[in-house]
């Protein structure tokens, strides 16, 4: 199997100059270890309720009663 470009890196400043990087290495790495999922459709749907303040799913006849005057007064 193949040494990646890092290693190779590593290996070659070990040599060189007897620095091993992993002993400089922290405890925590700099960059995030969280498992990123993708959402389940609960919460895609929940989600979506509660976009744009709830103007998607709201049923208050705004629409139709405008509709119906526009109808009418033609």
């Amino acid at each position: 199997m193949a040494k990646s470009k890092a290693k190779k890196k590593r290996e070659h400043q070990l040599r060189n100059s007897g620095r091993d990087v992993t002993q400089s290495r922290g405890l925590k790495p700099d960059f995030s270890t969280l498992e990123r999922t993708t959402k389940t459709k609960n919460e895609t749907m929940i989600k979506m309720e509660k976009k744009h303040k709830k103007r998607f799913l709201r049923n208050d006849g705004v629409h139709g009663e405008s509709f119906f005057c526009l109808y009418l007064c033609r």
